[in-house]
């Protein structure tokens, strides 16, 4: 695929000895994206190569797709049945993937015939770029390889060469020369997490670093679900029998191989030393109670299909979930697509509506024509990416496994019209993971892609190229973690994870690699309530550190064995103690007295020192107890304890808390 191209790109042969027209060749230059590397190109304009070759794959690729009209009875399993209004789009949503033919041709060197002026060379033997400017004003570039081989001078005479270092840094990090700032350097160990999370981690977990340094795209282009393995390997020696590297220079690499994410150590610590070394006390034993059935979310809907208490049902699905029935029509209104005061008929219009919305946007995109597309760019990329990611998203899971699936077909579309939505943004890799659930509950294209639409508002920053999200979470992480237990904080530090990089895939995907998709499907329900403050979900990272703070002191952990035991809990977390453990370290902190403003601000609790006096509810200062997400009440009901048992009679534990709504 070629990803850049400009022609009038010039090669002065008398190396600027003569003004000759026949010193200077005119060429097309080209950056091309071939299987697992990047190659850039130039070659004059008269010559003759045939190119194809180096723009087909060399193998089978299903990631190479054409759309293509097939029969209604293919349409999407379980999909509800278009409506009437739907009908007039039967067209855009009934497709199927079908592979395009292609050649076997791989890449060739320069052939024989060919201009001497002619050469290609892979980004990974990239070792610096010089550029300047011509008298004349236009610049020119001059590449030099690993082995000090110096590429003639490319003269851009008709137009900049910006556009190529922008295309370049997409793939290679460019550092300037601190003695020269024309030449820009490679960074060869920098490529890993800091474009937008390209496929990170199935490599083997052995000598990564050896393969980061010689060819760091090519060892990127593994897969994002892996990405704390992926550290922990990358640090090895090629002999197993050597010692591992130090933590320091580690840790020096995860600052470098994230460059969003540098947290300045100056503001971390000024944070550290407003959060005091305080006694919070015992944390309360929480219960959780069973899944909200179908009979109690009708109880609490009156004839015109309104919930009648908000405040009420969001905490029972807190406390325990939902049954699955119900997620369909639940999750509508958890995640905002849906206004809880909206009735029945208002939410049949709105769907309506929003039905056509979407249909028009999805139709923008299956209008462009190849040829639109290849002066498209980034278009390109996001429907690139998106088939990548979409041919391995959940494939175990019944709904998505096996070839030429539905659902793999829904979950492309609905991200493709999401780059339609929000363009400036389009795909980044990581979003698929947030999709797959929620269509999988909804089961219908047009009410996932708005659940989608309201889940990825919460989450967008995350995945924004500064990456600030990211880097405000691991802060605010940090924070309550030193609150909690500043020892096992201190224990981290020692070992150069004060950071807690090894959390970034638990806050980037919303634990999705963590748990089994069952339950994923209850903990995001359950953190969707905003309840029992906000940012719960850090309070959730921390419930998991507590649980396995003793064995990594006990056993004396370093870097690379708490990035690796962190990796391996993956899949092994029992998502119900996590959920107890978590909600009893809120009820913890805002029972405290003296809590610091810090900690308060990032759970959005609008009052310190908020322990309230029994008789009053105020606590000394008079100062009301307030938790602004929602009212947090006592429920009686049948509950289910941290360790499974049933209690029948027992009165969950919230009874510290405010009036019902």
């Amino acid at each position: 695929q070629v990803v850049y191209e400009q022609e009038g790109v010039f090669i002065h042969s008398s190396g600027g000895k003569n003004d000759d027209q026949d010193s200077i060749i005119s060429g097309v230059l080209r950056v091309i994206e071939k299987e697992n590397e990047v190659i850039v190109d130039w070659r004059p304009l008269d010559d003759t190569l045939d190119t194809s070759n180096i723009l087909c794959a060399g193998k089978d690729s299903s990631s190479v797709v054409e759309w293509t009209q097939t029969p209604k009875e293919k349409c999407s399993r379980g999909a509800d049945r278009p409506s009437s209004y739907e009908a007039e789009w039967d067209m855009v949503t009934t497709v199927s993937f079908k592979k395009k033919p292609h050649s076997n041709g791989d890449a060739t060197t320069h052939a024989n015939g060919e201009s001497k002026w002619s050469f290609l060379f892979s980004l990974t033997d990239l070792k610096s770029i010089k550029k300047n400017k011509e008298g004349m004003g236009w610049s020119y570039l001059v590449f030099c390889l690993k082995d000090d081989v110096k590429l003639p001078a490319l003269h851009f005479h008709h137009g900049d060469s910006k556009l190529l270092i922008k295309c370049l840094e997409k793939h290679v990090v460019l550092n300037e020369s601190p003695q020269d700032k024309r030449i820009l350097l490679v960074n060869s160990q920098n490529k890993s997490l800091s474009q937008s999370f390209e496929n990170l981690f199935d490599e083997p977990s052995y000598g990564l670093l050896q393969k980061l340094k010689k060819d760091p795209y090519t060892v990127t282009m593994g897969r994002f679900s892996k990405v704390t393995n992926y550290i922990f390997d990358s640090f090895r020696l090629s002999d197993p029998s050597s010692q591992r590297r130090p933590p320091s220079e580690m840790a020096d690499f995860l600052n470098d191989a994230i460059p969003g994410l540098k947290i300045n150590q100056h503001d971390i610590h000024i944070t550290y030393l407003r959060v005091f070394q305080i006694d919070l006390g015992k944390q309360p034993e929480v219960s959780r109670r069973e899944p909200v059935s179908a009979e109690e979310w009708a109880k609490n809907m009156d004839s015109e299909g309104r919930i009648l208490n908000v405040d009420y049902i969001k905490q029972l699905i807190f406390k325990g979930g939902l049954c699955h029935t119900l997620r369909k029509e639940a999750w509508k209104f958890l995640l905002g697509y849906f206004p809880w005061n909206s009735t029945k008929e208002e939410r049949a219009n709105l769907q309506k509506r929003k039905t056509d919305e979407y249909f028009r946007m999805k139709l923008q995109w299956k209008s462009v024509s190849e040829e639109q597309e290849k002066r498209n760019s980034r278009l390109r990329d996001y429907r690139s990416l998106i088939e990548k990611d979409v041919n391995r998203t959940d494939r175990t899971n019944k709904f998505y496994e096996g070839e030429d699936n539905p659902g793999l077909i829904l979950l492309h579309d609905i991200l493709m019209t999401y780059c339609m939505y929000d363009f400036d943004l389009g795909y980044v890799q990581g979003m698929s993971d947030l999709l797959s659930p929620v269509l999988y509950v909804m089961e219908n294209e047009v009410d996932a892609f708005w659940c989608f639409v309201s889940y990825m508002d919460q989450m967008h920053q995350n995945f924004e190229e500064q990456m600030q999200g990211m880097k405000t979470q691991l802060i605010q992480l940090s924070t309550l973690l030193r609150l909690l237990d500043s020892g096992f904080c201190s224990y981290l530090e020692s070992q150069d994870s004060g950071y807690l990089y090894f959390c970034f895939r638990w806050l980037l995907i919303r634990f999705k690699r963590e748990f089994s998709f069952q339950d994923i499907l209850r903990l995001w329900e359950v953190m969707w309530t905003e309840l029992p403050c906000q940012n719960f979900h850090l309070l959730l990272c921390c419930a998991i550190l507590e649980s396995e703070k003793q064995q990594i002191m006990d056993k004396h952990y370093g870097f690379n064995e708490i990035l690796k035991h962190i990796n391996e809990l993956s899949m092994k977390i029992d998502v119900e103690y996590i959920l107890c453990k978590a909600e009893a370290i809120s009820m913890q902190m805002m029972n405290c007295k003296e809590l610091p403003q810090a900690v308060s601000e990032i759970l959005g609790i609008e009052s310190s020192s908020i322990t309230p006096d029994s008789d009053t509810g105020e606590d000394e200062s008079g100062a009301v107890l307030s938790c602004p997400t929602s009212s947090y009440q006592s429920i009686s009901t049948p509950v289910i304890a941290a360790n499974g048992t049933r209690d029948s009679t027992q009165q969950m534990s919230e009874t510290q808390s405010l009036t019902p709504a």
